[in-house]
């Protein structure tokens, strides 16, 4: 195997995941499994810890089951793909947006600007219905202007 090609095929898979994250938090979280995902839109958490944190699973686990029973095949660089987004994702979505973990300092970068617009618009929906914004690394361009 060629080290570009496992480079290629983690770079792959960690832009699908954008798309796989979007379309599993419309269909799944805001879906079936919206009992999960509905304490994250609550206003005022009383906890640290939400029901909607178990989606990481969803994730975590093809991840750890592809890097395992692949480690000598391309299905590793598949799970790092997978594990790379996990860990851009929690930054993105749990230090920089929700502050869970307080970030080091205000930032003046527009994609972070964006980022946390599109959030808040999408947090503003209450209910599982009408929701907008289901992405994360991909912004629309309107949250971009000023």
């Amino acid at each position: 195997m060629s080290i570009i090609i496992n480079i290629i095929l983690t770079v792959i898979t960690f832009c699908f995941m954008e798309f796989v994250a979007w379309a599993t938090h419309k269909y799944v979280m805001h879906g079936f499994l919206w009992k999960l995902h509905e304490d994250h839109h609550v206003v005022n958490h009383k906890n640290r810890l939400q029901k909607n944190d178990f989606f990481f699973l969803i994730f975590a686990i093809p991840s750890v089951i592809l890097m395992y029973n692949g480690y000598s095949g391309y299905s590793f660089f598949i799970g790092l793909g997978i594990l790379l987004y996990g860990i851009a994702y929690f930054i993105i979505h749990e230090v920089i947006i929700h502050r869970r973990i307080p970030p080091p300092k205000k930032t003046k970068s527009k994609y972070i600007k964006a980022i946390r617009k599109a959030h808040k618009i999408h947090h503003k929906n209450l209910t599982k219905y009408n929701g907008v914004n289901f992405g994360m690394l991909i912004v629309p361009r309107k949250y971009f202007k000023e």
